[in-house]
């Protein structure tokens, strides 16, 4: 499956078969949490957050390609991530983009 986050795949015409999408929540783990909160104190990345975000991405997109995978699409173009607080501790994560067929 190829993956771009442009309308177009250089020396492909494509055929549009449909928006496909994934998703996931993450929680924050409260143990993470009081460890993290100490470290908005003195500055710096939050790696745990940084961590759990980049595994909701690779959930996500995994879930956007099964989705596309199940229409028989050869790729997904013009991907896009958006993420949005659910309730105070718990992100939503979702990648959409748009399947697409070969027809050359």
């Amino acid at each position: 499956m190829i993956l771009v986050n442009t309308d177009y795949i250089s020396g492909k015409e494509l055929e549009m078969l449909g928006l496909v999408k994934g998703s996931t929540i993450q929680s924050k783990n409260i143990g993470r949490d009081i460890t993290q909160s100490f470290k908005t104190i003195v500055g710096g990345e939050l790696k745990a957050y940084n961590d759990m975000m980049n595994d909701a991405r690779a959930l996500a997109t995994k879930r956007m390609v099964e989705e596309a995978s199940s229409m028989g699409a050869d790729a997904i173009v013009n991907i896009r991530y958006a993420s949005s607080a659910i309730m105070q501790g718990a992100a939503e994560v979702i990648a959409y983009g748009t399947a697409v067929k070969f027809t050359n």
